[in-house]
């Protein structure tokens, strides 16, 4: 029985390590966001919508991957992360609003994040 018990504990402790050390960017690797008109992100006009966002590595390039819900639609933008002095505590994007009125997605942050994504 007292095996067990310590088999448990120590599963429960590297579990907690695993968990802690998937992430060394300092940002979640899966996140929602909504879009309540088309955005520009990067070469990619994304349609307004609710995203799920997933991150990956392509050689030293970070990569984000919007997959809209609903939809088999993917958009793929490359971006650099930039440290924040804190973890964030709200979700924030920077926008900005072009001649032709299109809004053009420069910064994303996300709430619990140590991180940024510049566009």
């Amino acid at each position: 029985m007292r095996f067990f018990r310590l088999l448990g504990v120590l599963l429960l402790f590297f579990s907690a390590m695993a968990a802690a050390s998937e992430n060394k960017m300092g940002i979640h690797e899966e996140s929602r966001i909504t879009f309540d008109t088309p955005v520009r992100v990067g070469s990619d006009v994304l349609p307004a919508g609710q995203y799920i966002v997933r991150h990956s590595m392509q050689g030293e390039d970070h990569i984000m991957a919007f997959h809209r819900v609903g939809r088999k639609e993917v958009f793929s933008v490359k971006c650099t992360l930039v440290a924040l002095d804190k973890k964030a505590d709200q979700d924030q994007a920077v926008y900005e609003v072009t001649s032709k009125n299109e809004k053009v997605l420069h910064e994303l942050i996300v709430r619990g994040d140590t991180a940024k994504h510049v566009f």
